[in-house]
């Protein structure tokens, strides 16, 4: 019994993963020019987020929104939304699940892949459709400085930083257009992920989409 008791306390989370990166700031991490991008201080068109905002302040501690106007005049959405603590119910809800909850239609779902000089990120392609609203996304979800695939790859990854007395902490990154053509819609957003990451540093590249440095 005491050393059952034992061996529960010690697995017991104690630190957060992001502990290191308890001044983690989000504004400042994500530059608001680059690549030829800047914030379009204007927005003119609104950035809609599909939930409530009683259930974002329940799971993340950060948000990060801003419209970016590219060189070819493309305009793209950024969302960011940092949580300390993706256990259980605390989880991030993916835009699959929490875009259709809020009324839009999902049209098309496809997984891939975005290439980078610094590495590849796996990543989730949607279709969705609110109204006349055509909004195609991309985005990716990391946890513990490592992008995950699929439920069961949060899994693994929750269950390792557990075992180490962490609480592992999450970050979703989507990007998005106003497009008809999803595939246009995809391309812009490829190039506003790959012009981003080209601009900041390797630890930022970690932290954003899991991109580790080359060895």
């Amino acid at each position: 019994m005491v050393g059952a008791s034992a061996l529960a306390y010690s697995l017991r989370p104690r630190s957060h993963a992001g502990e290191a990166e308890s001044r983690l700031d989000l504004e400042v991490l994500v530059p608001k020019t680059f690549g030829g991008w800047a914030v379009d201080a204007t927005q003119a068109q609104p950035l809609v987020n599909p939930q409530t905002q009683e259930l974002l302040d329940k799971l993340y501690n950060q948000i990060l929104s801003r419209t970016y106007l590219g060189p070819q005049g493309e305009r793209v959405m950024l969302s960011l939304a940092y949580g300390g603590d993706q256990r259980s119910s605390l989880q991030a809800h993916m835009p699959e699940v929490c875009y259709p909850a809020q009324g839009f239609k999902l049209l098309g779902l496809q997984d891939g892949t975005i290439d980078l000089p610094a590495g590849h990120i796996p990543v989730r392609r949607l279709m969705t459709e609110l109204g006349p609203r055509k909004e195609p996304l991309t985005y990716w979800f990391t946890m513990g400085g490592a992008t995950v695939k699929s439920t069961w790859d949060k899994r693994l990854v929750q269950l390792r930083l557990l075992l180490t007395g962490q609480i592992p902490d999450g970050l979703l990154f989507r990007v998005s257009t106003l497009d008809a053509d999803p595939q246009a819609g995809w391309a812009a957003q490829q190039r506003f992920v790959a012009d981003l990451m080209a601009a900041v540093d390797a630890p930022t590249r970690i932290r954003l989409a899991g991109l580790a440095p080359a060895p």
